[in-house]
Order: structure tokens, then C-alpha cells, then sequence
């Protein structure tokens, strides 16, 4: 029946097919990864972390793909298309070879049930495996232990971060959420932490396992010259760098993680020093601390965690001054509302919040009755973030800043409402 269905038709229907939207465990989803005889030739990187896998993994599959290889790349969620989890060479496959791919699946899934995103994840590598990519870039969805990702077998494995994010499911201390993560490391290979306090059960984990593990600030890391960087690692130096086109200082810690793994799979995959410089420069990775041109300055960040809001925050200070600091706020329920909202108080002098009009989402009345809680002032209630997006910027001065941040959700509603032909 769904044979021939359309993209839009497969979305819906898998949206409905499993009980549960989040249902962490591999045993499922790697009997029907067997069944299709799923098993990449080519080189894996996987990339997990609470924050900055998706730069990462940006960065990397840039790199390489500079440097003439083709590159799978699977991130998630999407902003706009569901195309964009799913890319060769940085650019989102056609609808064709994604529901040609879950075709495939549900052949061969029988009576297996599976969740949405691990009928993404199984189909993002048929259609690698299809289209004859050199490596695949697979960022982890949640954790890593039980995420979907990790049936693959990483050649090296990266956790960029370990923050509190996820916590009904990963449990709520950082020691707990680094035993996830830790989850993707495998017994004999790299794994690359780019997280300068890693939690004490990342490092035991990896022991125990006897993963090569690499550390940042003690086996690779960054050096910052005015408008360029090194990156040192033994053996693979790499200087006078340009600074990564993705904004926000903690990006040099991504880009160091992104070049170390490029030091441990040199042999394999050599990326030389232009491809790196190129690959750094011309890295695009949408709502990530994304500065729009013109005037009033407009700032995207799909910024949904304290950890996430916190860099978000410390970014903002390195910006143009503006007279009035403007928030285009939104976040879904199950996260924390109440520290991100602390963090950022004070960055902001006006905020316009919505609801989101979703399972996990919220009311706009709740939001501003959470800022209310915090003391906050200068809050306005609107019906969609599409509207709180036009009375934030009929508002604006060309000497204001507005900020849209708070979910992937909140900053795609208003690259919606800015496309000329909505």
C-alpha cells in the first residue's frame, strides 16, 4: 500500500506506527538491520554529545568532502525538510531515494514495529550503502547507548559535550548522561571527547571497554591567534587556520573534535591542509547561532538546554551594541523552562512568546507565566511564533537585536514566516 506513497504520505504514516515517539533499545530496530544486511564497507563516524554534535558533524563531513570523498551525512531533527537528515555531500537527498529507502524497511520489517526515527536511521544508511559513499557521518538522535545509531559499528566515535538534556530518559546528573554517551565508544578504537570536564563515568566506561580515548586539553586541542587557530595533536599539527564560519567561540572546541577525527582516520581518509582550510570555511550549519545580514542584526539559534543557552548568552556579548535586546521565545514542555529562562533574563529587554502547536508543546500563557516567575518584564503573549516573529520586528529599530531561540521548532517557524512567498 505504501509502495508508492509520497514523502509527505510516509512521514505521516510513520509518525502513527509505533507507540511511543521515543523508544530507546536496539533490539528491534537491529533485527531488521540484519534482515537488510545493513553493513557498511566504508568508514563510520559516529558523533554523540548533549550540544555541538550537529557542528560537528557539519564540519567534518565539510572537510571531507572538500578533500574529494563523498560523504553521507545523517543529522537530526530537521528544520525545514526531512530531506536535510539525510545528505550526500552536504546537500539533502531527493524525496525519491528517501521513500525508496523506507520502502526497503517496511519489506523487511514483517511485525517488527519501529519508531520514526529509527526508520530514519536505518534508511539513512540504505541509501549511503546505494549511493556508494566513502564514509558515513551518523550524529547520535538521543544518548547513544540505546540510540538507534549505535547498531552501527563506529571506526571512531566522538561525544562533544555532556550536559543535562533528555533527563526522563538518560537520568538527571551529568554522571549519568556520560554513561550514555560513552555508549558509542567501542573496545579498540578512537573515541575523541571534546567535553574539557568529562564525567567521571565517560572516562571509567572507556577503560573498561579499552577504548583509545583522546581527550581535549590533554591530547588535542585549539590555540586561538587573533583572527586564525592551530590545532594540535601529536602528530597532526595544523596551523594558521582560518576560524570556523560557524559562530560562537566554543566552535574552535567543535572544530578541534572535527579535526581529531580526522587525525586518527588520516591513513584512510587523507584530508589535506587546503581541503581543511576550505572545509572551515565554508561550513554552513542553519540555526546555529546564525547571524542574518541587515538591519535590525537578527540571530538564529535553535538553543533548547541550559548548556545551549548559556553559550548562546556568552556569544551575544561579543555582538554589535544594540539599543533594545528583542527575544522570539518558545520551548517544548518536557524541557527546562525555568534555568533556561534564569541564564537569559538579562540578556534581553523584551520578549514576544508563542505557543508551539505540538504533543510536547506549550502554551504562550504558561511561557509568560514562567518569565513572570523569574521577575522578567516586558513580556508579550501572541498567538504563533510567525506573529510574534512580525510584531517583534515591526518593532525593532535598525540599532535593535532580535534573538529567536528556544527550539528547533521556534527558529523554523520563523524561517517560514521570512520566505517571501509565505
Amino acid at each position: 500500500m505504501m509502495q508508492s506513497a509520497s514523502l509527505d504520505e510516509w512521514l505521516a504514516y510513520l509518525e502513527n506506527l509505533h507507540l511511543t515517539e521515543i523508544d530507546l533499545g536496539l533490539a528491534r530496530v537491529e533485527r531488521v538491520r540484519a534482515g537488510m544486511g545493513l553493513a557498511p564497507a566504508f568508514p563510520v563516524v559516529m558523533v554523540g554529545g548533549t550540544n555541538g554534535k550537529g557542528s560537528v558533524s557539519a564540519m567534518l563531513s565539510t572537510m571531507l568532502r572538500c578533500a574529494g570523498f563523498k560523504v553521507g551525512t545523517y543529522t537530526s531533527p530537521h528544520i525545514l525538510r526531512y530531506n536535510e537528515r539525510i545528505a550526500i555531500d552536504m546537500q539533502p537527498v531527493a524525496d525519491s531515494a528517501v521513500t525508496a529507502a523506507f520502502a526497503a524497511i517496511e519489506t523487511a520489517r514483517a511485525d517488527v514495529s519501529l519508531s520514526y526515527f529509527e526508520f530514519g536511521t536505518l534508511a539513512a544508511m540504505h541509501v549511503f550503502i546505494e549511493q556508494g559513499v566513502d564514509v558515513a557521518v551518523l550524529e547520535v538522535g538521543l544518548g547513544g547507548r540505546l540510540d538507534a545509531v549505535n547498531i552501527f559499528d563506529p571506526d571512531v566515535s566522538v561525544v562533544v559535550s555532556v550536559d543535562l538534556d533528555h533527563q526522563a530518559y538518560l537520568g538527571d546528573t551529568r554522571e549519568a548522561i556520560g554513561f550514555e554517551k560513552a555508549g558509542i565508544f567501542r573496545a579498540g578504537r578512537p573515541a575523541i571527547c571534546a567535553d574539557a570536564n568529562p564525567p567521571q563515568s565517560l572516562l571509567d566506561h572507556a577503560a573498561a571497554i579499552g577504548a583509545d580515548l583522546r581527550l581535549i586539553g590533554r591530547d588535542f586541542g585549539p590555540a586561538r591567534f587573533d583572527k586564525q587557530w592551530s590545532f594540535r595533536m601529536p602528530g597532526f599539527d595544523r596551523h594558521a587556520l582560518p576560524l570556523p564560519a560557524l559562530r560562537g567561540d566554543y566552535q574552535l572546541d567543535n572544530a578541534s573534535a572535527a579535526l581529531a577525527v580526522l587525525a586518527v582516520l588520516h591513513e584512510r581518509l587523507p584530508v589535506g591542509l587546503g581541503a581543511i582550510k576550505r572545509g572551515l570555511s565554508e561550513v554552513d550549519w542553519p540555526g546555529r547561532f546564525q547571524v542574518l545580514p541587515g538591519r535590525p542584526l537578527v540571530v538564529l539559534d535553535v538553543g533548547h538546554n541550559p548548556h545551549a543557552v548559556r553559550a548562546l548568552v556568552t556569544n551575544m556579548r561579543v555582538l554589535p551594541y544594540a539599543e533594545r535586546r528583542i527575544a522570539v521565545f518558545s520551548m517544548l514542555a518536557d524541557k527546562d523552562v525555568d534555568a533556561v529562562i534564569e541564564l537569559a533574563r538579562e540578556a534581553f529587554d523584551i520578549w514576544y512568546v508563542a505557543g508551539l502547536d505540538l504533543p510536547r508543546g506549550q502554551s504562550a500563557q504558561a511561557l509568560a507565566a514562567r518569565l513572570a516567575a523569574h521577575g522578567v518584564p516586558g513580556v508579550h503573549v501572541c498567538a504563533s511564533v510567525a506573529s510574534a516573529w512580525k510584531d517583534a520586528l515591526s518593532q525593532a529599530s535598525e540599532n535593535d537585536r532580535i534573538v529567536v531561540f528556544g527550539s528547533f521548532h521556534t527558529v523554523a517557524e520563523v524561517m517560514l514566516a521570512r520566505e517571501p512567498h509565505r
